[in-house]
Protein backbone atom coordinates (compact mmCIF):
# COMPACT_ATOMS: atom_id res chain seq x y z
CA UNK A 1 0.00 0.00 0.00
CA UNK A 2 2.78 2.45 0.92
CA UNK A 3 4.72 1.52 -2.22
CA UNK A 4 1.71 2.27 -4.38
CA UNK A 5 1.25 5.70 -2.74
CA UNK A 6 4.93 6.52 -3.26
CA UNK A 7 4.64 5.43 -6.89
CA UNK A 8 1.62 7.70 -7.46
CA UNK A 9 3.40 10.57 -5.69
CA UNK A 10 6.45 10.21 -7.91
CA UNK A 11 4.22 10.04 -10.99
CA UNK A 12 2.46 13.25 -9.95
CA UNK A 13 5.80 15.04 -9.48
CA UNK A 14 7.02 13.82 -12.88
CA UNK A 15 3.86 15.08 -14.62
CA UNK A 16 4.20 18.44 -12.89
CA UNK A 17 7.85 18.65 -13.94
CA UNK A 18 7.02 17.88 -17.57
CA UNK A 19 4.34 20.59 -17.52
CA UNK A 20 6.93 23.02 -16.09
CA UNK A 21 9.31 22.11 -18.92
CA UNK A 22 6.61 22.72 -21.52
CA UNK A 23 5.85 26.04 -19.88
CA UNK A 24 9.52 27.07 -19.95
CA UNK A 25 10.12 26.01 -23.55
CA UNK A 26 6.87 27.18 -25.16
CA UNK A 27 5.48 29.78 -22.79
CA UNK A 28 2.17 27.93 -22.51
CA UNK A 29 1.17 26.65 -19.09
CA UNK A 30 -1.91 25.71 -17.14
CA UNK A 31 -4.29 28.57 -16.37
CA UNK A 32 -5.19 28.00 -12.73
CA UNK A 33 -7.22 31.22 -12.69
CA UNK A 34 -10.05 29.25 -14.34
CA UNK A 35 -10.46 27.20 -11.14
CA UNK A 36 -13.32 28.83 -9.24
CA UNK A 37 -12.70 27.27 -5.81
CA UNK A 38 -9.87 29.15 -4.06
CA UNK A 39 -8.80 26.03 -2.15
CA UNK A 40 -8.37 23.96 -5.31
CA UNK A 41 -6.69 26.92 -7.02
CA UNK A 42 -4.16 27.09 -4.18
CA UNK A 43 -3.52 23.36 -4.38
CA UNK A 44 -3.00 23.61 -8.14
CA UNK A 45 -0.58 26.52 -7.66
CA UNK A 46 1.42 24.50 -5.15
CA UNK A 47 1.34 21.40 -7.35
CA UNK A 48 2.69 23.24 -10.38
CA UNK A 49 5.16 25.08 -8.14
CA UNK A 50 6.69 21.74 -7.15
CA UNK A 51 7.24 20.95 -10.82
CA UNK A 52 8.89 24.34 -11.35
CA UNK A 53 11.26 23.76 -8.43
CA UNK A 54 12.17 20.24 -9.58
CA UNK A 55 12.71 21.51 -13.14
CA UNK A 56 14.98 24.29 -11.83
CA UNK A 57 16.96 21.75 -9.80
CA UNK A 58 17.38 19.45 -12.79
CA UNK A 59 18.36 22.32 -15.06
CA UNK A 60 20.97 23.58 -12.60
CA UNK A 61 22.38 20.07 -12.27
CA UNK A 62 22.62 19.70 -16.05
CA UNK A 63 24.35 23.08 -16.45
CA UNK A 64 26.98 22.17 -13.86
CA UNK A 65 27.50 18.61 -15.12
CA UNK A 66 30.24 17.42 -17.42
CA UNK A 67 27.78 14.93 -18.94
CA UNK A 68 25.73 17.66 -20.64
CA UNK A 69 26.71 20.23 -23.23
CA UNK A 70 24.84 23.09 -24.87
CA UNK A 71 23.56 22.60 -28.40
CA UNK A 72 22.64 19.61 -30.43
CA UNK A 73 25.96 19.15 -32.25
Amino acid sequence: MIGRLVHYGVDLVLVSTVIAGVKRSSGFGPNVENISDPTFRGVADQYFGVGERIFDLLQASAVNSAYFKRGGK
